[in-house]
């Protein structure tokens, strides 16, 4: 994909705990659709060695599609597996450690709920990218942040460093995110838990991102 037909806003899918079964299926099925920049892999609970089996199969699926693979919350895992990125919550270590165990082409993106300060302060540490939200109420974690289109708009006008959006996004709210500036949204459940499969679901999300462009720095 060239840099100029790069949309404005790409999709973020974000693995289910569960991701044994079908999984890899639904995942292939996602990518395949050709609208998904990347994918976070988030287990919880599970010992490496676990962990990594799992990850291993989903990893080369990505790849196949030249879709990011980005692990979450655990550098060392994210080392093990040589991967694309790692995501970091605000207690799961520092980007400096991030950088130091990962090296300087991984991509490393940083959880700031709804606070302007945590995202330029993760811009500042090297961060490559931030993450905002919950915007809405998610079935997939507990949300205790709450974050707004306004934040969205105002990073986007004021930063250059790449934000999500993410928490209970679905093709039918995300509108006036994308409008806003969002880079990509965080999706999991809306996806994955779609009555006509993720692909079906990955197609109206981009629906609703090309209907929702965000203004223009001309306009």
């Amino acid at each position: 994909m060239s840099m100029d037909n790069i949309p404005p806003c790409q999709l973020y899918l974000i693995s289910p705990l569960d991701v044994g079964g079908d999984f890899p299926q639904q995942l292939e099925a996602a990518l395949k659709t050709g609208e998904v920049a990347a994918f976070q892999f988030r287990v919880k609970g599970l010992e490496q060695h676990e962990a990594a089996r799992l990850a291993e199969p989903l990893q080369a699926i990505c790849a196949e599609h030249d879709c990011a693979f980005i692990v979450n919350d655990d550098i060392a895992l994210a080392k093990r597996l040589n991967a694309d990125g790692v995501h970091l919550g605000q207690s799961d270590g520092t980007v400096a450690e991030a950088r130091e165990a990962l090296g300087k082409d991984t991509q490393i993106g940083v959880t700031c709920h709804a606070s302007r300060d945590l995202g330029l302060d993760a811009g500042d540490a090297g961060a490559d990218y931030v993450a905002f939200g919950a915007f809405f109420d998610s079935q997939t974690k507990d949300t205790q942040h709450r974050a707004s289109t306004e934040l969205i708009q105002w990073w986007s006008l004021m930063v250059e460093l790449p934000c999500v959006a993410i928490g209970g996004i679905t093709p039918d709210n995300a509108g006036p995110i994308v409008a806003a500036g969002a880079d990509f949204l965080a999706v999991s459940g809306a996806v994955w838990n779609d009555p006509g499969g993720p692909a079906a679901a990955v197609e109206r999300f981009a629906e609703t991102i090309a209907a929702n462009p965000p203004p223009s720095v001309d306009d």
